[in-house]
């Protein structure tokens, strides 16, 4: 385990020990989107806003510039699924653990939707990658979702909460999923699961403050960082926006005050 230990450190804030990680995967779910079809631009402003890590896909490793590795960290999303597709629910691999690890991987992630019409197979396959992330004392990021036809509410406490603990039971090391909305039913979701939770951004917020009042009820509610993409890789000022969740997450700072220029 000292290879995952060591890797997590370049991923979560050693004195806060929490983390704001910025998913970029959405290019084949998406195509190239506003925000990441120059994407090493924007990698660079998350740089300069301090985020802890960023995810994407392999193929985009030789294209994100020298910021990550020092001082962002580097996460390989190993599942895909597009927008096109019959069911963009149902996520398959596209890379492996090894793969990642040539990379220079601090840790790899995985998608998983429970409830879908694919979760046997998405549940197998993160039960194998976990398997060979502990092999290669990888770090595992759970992507883990109540979502499908199955699924009414995808918010829902009882279901987020079941999905974060099954991430845990797989063998995770982060898991991240939805915001339930509250802080009290998000402490639920927290105070159920071993390992540490991350939120989700969703799709775009109405506003800054909206978006930073979620973060700050998240870590109230015992969340140990964000994974938050398009409403922060599309903001009109990358660097301002991720600064500004930097202080509520790593400083515990008031959304109002996180937000003052």
């Amino acid at each position: 385990m000292l290879g995952k230990t060591i890797r997590l450190r370049r991923i979560f804030d050693q004195k806060s020990g929490n983390t704001v990680i910025v998913p970029m995967d959405h290019g084949i779910s998406l195509g190239p989107v506003k925000g990441i079809a120059d994407i090493r631009s924007t990698v660079d402003k998350l740089a300069e806003g301090r985020a802890s890590a960023v995810v994407v896909h392999k193929g985009l490793v030789p294209y994100i510039g020298s910021a990550v590795g020092a001082p962002l960290g580097l996460i390989i999303h190993v599942s895909a699924s597009t927008s096109m597709s019959p069911d963009p629910d149902a996520k398959v691999l596209v890379a492996s653990v090894d793969a990642a690890a040539v990379l220079g991987a601090d840790a790899v992630s995985i998608h998983c939707n429970i409830g879908s019409d694919t979760e046997d197979v998405m549940v197998s396959d993160f039960g194998m990658v976990s398997d060979r992330c502990s092999e290669l004392g990888m770090p595992l990021l759970a992507m883990c979702y109540p979502r499908g036809k199955n699924i009414k509410d995808q918010f829902d406490v009882d279901a987020v909460k079941h999905v974060a603990r099954l991430s845990a039971e797989l063998g995770a090391d982060v898991v991240k999923t939805n915001y339930t909305g509250s802080i009290d039913t998000f402490k639920e979701v927290a105070n159920g699961t071993p390992v540490p939770v991350v939120i989700a951004g969703g799709p775009k917020m109405d506003s800054d403050m909206d978006l930073l009042k979620m973060v700050s009820d998240a870590m109230t509610a015992g969340a140990r960082g964000v994974s938050i993409g398009r409403n922060v890789f599309q903001h009109d000022d990358v660097a301002m926006i991720t600064k500004a969740i930097g202080k509520v997450v790593f400083e515990g700072s008031l959304p109002e005050d996180a937000y003052r220029r």
